[in-house]
C-alpha cells in the first residue's frame, strides 16, 4: 500500500526581500489541487507573501512544481473550506485555520524532436 507523504515544501517570494522563502507544511490534496491550513490565518508570514505574490513552488515526495496559491473565502465556498478542514482532521487530527489552495501549473507541452525529410 503506497504512503502518502505528510509534508508539502512551499516556497513563496518574501514580499519585503524578494528572496524566496521556504516552508514545510501539512496539505491534503483534493480534485487535483493542494490545499494547507494556515493555523495563524493571515497573519501568517508565508500567507502575506502569497497574497503579495501567489506564484509559488512545491515540493511533495518526489513531485516539484509550480502553481499559484489563493485563500480560499469559507463563506464564498463553504463547501470546499469545509471539505479541506475534514479531510486535514482525518490525516492529521487537526484541521483549524485558514484555507489555502496550491493551483498546480499545467505541464509544459513535451516538445518532440523534429523530423529530418529524407534527402534533405
Amino acid at each position: 500500500m503506497s504512503r502518502e507523504p505528510t509534508h508539502l515544501y512551499l516556497t513563496t517570494t518574501g514580499r519585503v526581500t524578494g528572496r524566496p522563502r521556504r516552508i514545510e507544511i501539512w496539505f491534503t490534496r483534493h480534485e487535483g489541487r493542494y490545499y494547507l491550513i494556515a493555523e495563524h490565518g493571515r497573519r501568517s508570514q508565508w500567507v502575506q507573501n502569497l497574497l503579495a505574490d501567489p506564484a509559488v513552488r512545491f515540493r511533495v515526495g518526489t513531485r516539484s512544481g509550480r502553481g499559484r496559491a489563493r485563500v480560499v473565502d469559507r463563506r464564498a465556498e463553504p463547501a470546499l473550506a469545509g471539505a479541506i478542514r475534514r479531510r486535514s482532521e482525518a490525516k492529521y487530527g487537526w484541521g483549524d485555520g485558514l484555507v489555502v489552495e496550491i493551483e498546480p501549473a499545467a505541464p509544459a507541452a513535451s516538445r518532440r524532436p523534429r523530423r529530418r525529410r529524407a534527402g534533405g
